[in-house]
């Protein structure tokens, strides 16, 4: 009997640990609270360009989700974090979005055009041998206009209007920033709608083999091109592992 419990124990430990370990891939970098004051750290909302009044950012309880809701009238900001994740051990961004309505006019191969209902934008840190000089000097140069936020490389995950899904293509202003649409039109607008991407996948297939460094993660919902209005929500944000469920909190 002493030897039957002492391997049933052994048993529910080694159990216990398996169902710890596979959690414990999860890094969460988004996990809002509608209960805290102001916007939670480490966020903040990055103004571009001046000149454009910014996007508006605030948290709320959204059809029961705790969620950053974006409204964007003919205006432009991210709400932006610095962010440290090991793509090797999680590769995987999970998030959740909606939008409650596609943009109308927008057209991402164009600059007049270049605007979205959401989206997720990841900044990268390239090695600077692996840009080239003709891109460093590009770089300083928007450094020198936009500030020290101009990553080496961004990868952006857009809800649009009228490509299809799994357009990819450089975005209209830069090729240091490419353009992955996931979701396309209105047929999932105004309900919650689950996304799951392999990053460092989506970065190689932008960039080719070049080695980053994952830096930033930000938001949007911008219209300050087409004039247009919109509004978005954007929570639980979480990288895990290629094997791990996105699981979300109770």
């Amino acid at each position: 009997m002493r030897r039957y419990g002492r391997i049933r124990w052994t048993l529910v430990l080694s159990l216990s640990c398996s169902a710890v370990a596979a959690h414990a891939a999860t890094v969460w970098v988004g996990q809002f609270s509608a209960g805290e004051a102001g916007l939670p750290e480490p966020w903040r909302v990055q103004q571009l360009d001046e000149r454009v009044a910014p996007t508006r950012y605030t948290l709320r309880i959204w059809d029961g989700v705790a969620a950053i809701e974006a409204n964007a009238d003919r205006s432009m900001a991210l709400f932006a974090r610095p962010l440290e994740v090991d793509l090797e051990a999680t590769p995987h961004l999970c998030w959740l979005w909606r939008v409650d309505a596609p943009l109308v006019s927008a057209d991402m191969r164009t600059r007049a055009g270049d605007d979205y209902a959401a989206r997720v934008y990841l900044s990268f840190k390239v090695a600077p041998e692996a840009l080239g000089l003709g891109t460093r000097a590009r770089l300083a140069l928007a450094r020198s206009i936009y500030g020290e936020q101009v990553p080496d490389a961004a990868l952006n995950y857009v809800w649009d209007n009228r490509q299809p899904v799994g357009t990819l293509m450089p975005n209209a202003y830069t090729d240091r920033t490419r353009m992955l649409v996931l979701r396309s039109g209105a047929d999932d607008a105004g309900r919650w709608v689950g996304e799951r991407r392999d990053v460092a996948e989506d970065f190689r297939r932008a960039f080719g083999s070049v080695r980053a460094q994952l830096s930033g993660l930000a938001l949007a919902s911008d219209t300050d091109n087409t004039g247009e209005r919109a509004r978005a929500g954007f929570a639980e944000f979480r990288f895990v592992g290629r094997d791990e469920v996105c699981v979300a909190p109770d």
